[in-house]
């Protein structure tokens, strides 16, 4: 399969790149994140089971009904045990603040945040809104009330 950029539904988002980096960008034709890195003026070490929140320098105005979903870098978590604590992180359409992401170091060695480190991703979802309707019954279905671990079990 030959994906070109044509093939790919795009959206316009406006930023403010107040960071000393070029902005995040898609490092393959189907990638669905793109990279945020760190802003920061002197290195951040995290000790194991430290959280800290790290700067991005970017500022972002996403349409309604858009979010951007901050995630961890699979690289650095199994490779470094880090990860974004509330994973997915939401930043939602009329947050107009710095982008920043919260670390965690699960491993049991100190870690280094650097300037300009890959630190998480980034990825653009559309969402609709709800309105509930109050019932008193729900529809039967084959899985019922089982979770946590209950399909595929018999």
């Amino acid at each position: 399969m030959n994906l070109k950029i044509d093939d790919v539904d795009t959206m316009r988002v406006k930023v403010i790149n107040k960071s000393k980096h070029p902005l995040p960008q898609y490092q393959t034709i189907g990638s669905a994140g793109m990279d945020l890195v760190a802003n920061i003026e002197e290195p951040i070490t995290l000790a194991p089971l430290q959280r800290t929140i790290v700067k991005t320098g970017l500022f972002i105005e996403l349409p309604l009904g858009v979010e951007a979903q901050v995630r961890p870098r699979s690289g650095l978590a199994y490779k470094s045990g880090i990860t974004v604590l509330n994973s997915p992180g939401t930043i939602d359409s009329d947050y107009r603040g710095e982008i920043g992401v919260i670390l965690v170091n699960l491993s049991n060695q100190d870690f280094v945040v650097n300037d300009g480190e890959r630190v998480a991703q980034m990825v653009i979802a559309k969402h609709q809104q709800i309105e509930w309707t109050e019932v008193d019954t729900l529809e039967e279905s084959d899985r019922g009330a089982g979770g946590f671990g209950s399909t595929g079990k018999k």
